[in-house]
């Protein structure tokens, strides 16, 4: 083989890794990847139709609004479904790209660590927040909001 075919052929790729015995983590999180990205093209969809389409349109956005829809359960369901998604979306995201570009192993498992704690903080918090969310929590007399929360 001459040297200028050298220069231009391509190296061969890293031998795969043997796989072990058992689920293959990285498959599903693919599959997971493509199957919560449909659901959350529907579920974002839907949520802007909604809030920014029917009624006054964004004119209509305010506490009430919000107070109203996460009153609905079917509302605080769909939101709770839509922050789940996204967030786990998000955090395996950001996990393959860690997996993909840090090189160093202890690097690699304190920052998908964090990814992950991250997510399920948020996801902890926001679902606490949907589902115990009191539009009436510490409204007094001098608020507008007293004599809706007095009925």
């Amino acid at each position: 083989m001459s040297v200028a075919q050298e220069a231009s052929t391509i190296p061969a790729p890293r031998t795969p890794a043997v796989r072990k015995k058992g689920s293959n983590l990285e498959k599903w999180g693919w599959i997971y990847m493509r199957a919560s990205g449909v659901l959350l093209v529907v579920l974002i969809f839907g949520h802007l139709f909604v809030n920014l389409m029917t009624g006054e349109g964004i004119h209509q956005i305010d506490f009430a609004f919000v107070a109203g829809k996460l009153a609905s359960p079917f509302w605080q369901w769909w939101d709770v479904l839509m922050l789940w998604l996204a967030l786990i979306h998000g955090a395996n995201g950001m996990r393959t790209i860690v997996n993909d570009y840090v090189t160093t192993p202890s690097v690699r498992r304190v920052l998908v660590w964090a990814i992950g704690l991250s997510a399920a903080f948020l996801i902890l918090l926001g679902t606490l927040v949907v589902f115990t969310f009191d539009p009436c929590l510490g409204v007094t007399e001098s608020s507008s909001l007293w004599e809706i929360c007095q009925a």
